[in-house]
């Protein structure tokens, strides 16, 4: 497993497109980038390239998402919208080349029924899957509490694995944010096993607080043996808040070396 920063949370001090050398020299493997689209994507590959970094992971643009609105992928009304979203990321991916592109369901619209936002949900994702298949970039989907985001459509691993039954396309995959379980009341280990090869992808940040690990009550060492024991072999994206990332990265050398109860295993990298 290699870890990536999320550098729409981490070195927010400089701008997104320095956050990716601060990341490289902090010692992570990767970034992620929650919406990079305000980049020139040839700009964001150069930069890539220059610091060695893979980008792991984008999300799709999810228009009012993240400013109070339902989103895109699961408002039946909305339909045109997303489909513009959607050609907008494969555009941008085929620049940049993220190994994984992110849906998120988004909330469930004042004006349409749960069963029909989730006939749109499936549907979008089944297209996206389709979509992305040729590049070689895996689809996701992300669980979201209703806590941090009242009215969210999915929340529990029990609503990801339906939901991917009813999907059934290989490359459509959860992605667990750790964090979102945890701010629910659920065991990382619980949903890791719950969801087995159906996790695409992993982010982590503690809880409460969504802070580093260690500023919380998330057990880490269990998450690591359950990633272990179902076999994963992914990445690891870290998605959380920190006012000064260099020196919130105690914990990453302690997963590296093993201090956690497990040593990551990470090609190239010293332990």
């Amino acid at each position: 497993m290699r870890i990536a920063a999320n550098l729409s949370m981490l070195f927010t001090e400089s701008s997104l497109i320095e956050r990716v050398a601060a990341a490289a020299a902090a010692g992570f493997d990767g970034v992620e980038i929650q919406f990079p689209y305000e980049l020139p994507a040839a700009a964001l590959r150069e930069e890539l390239a220059r610091c060695a970094m893979p980008l792991v992971l984008i999300n799709l643009p999810a228009g009012d998402l993240m400013s109070g609105g339902p989103g895109l992928a699961a408002v039946p009304s909305r339909q045109a919208h997303f489909d513009a979203a959607l050609q907008e990321a494969l555009s941008y991916a085929a620049v940049v080349r993220p190994l994984c592109v992110n849906v998120l369901p988004g909330r469930l619209a004042a004006d349409a029924a749960r069963e029909d936002a989730l006939e749109a949900l499936v549907d979008n994702l089944r297209k996206t899957a389709q979509a992305f298949q040729p590049l070689g970039i895996k689809v996701l989907v992300e669980a979201i509490n209703p806590l941090d985001m009242p009215g969210f459509l999915v929340n529990t691993p029990e609503h990801m694995a339906h939901l991917l039954d009813r999907v059934g396309h290989s490359n459509c995959k959860a992605q667990l944010d750790i964090y979102h379980m945890a701010r629910q009341g659920i065991a990382p280990e619980r949903a890791i096993e719950l969801l087995g090869e159906g996790i695409g992808h992993v982010q982590f940040a503690d809880c409460p607080g969504r802070g580093a690990p260690g500023s919380g009550v998330v057990r880490f060492d269990s998450m690591l043996q359950a990633l272990e024991r179902i076999g994963y072999a992914g990445w690891l994206g870290a998605e959380y808040r920190s006012k000064n990332a260099l020196e919130d990265l105690a914990w990453m050398l302690g997963w590296i070396k093993g201090e956690s109860g497990l040593a990551i295993p990470c090609p190239g990298r010293e332990a």
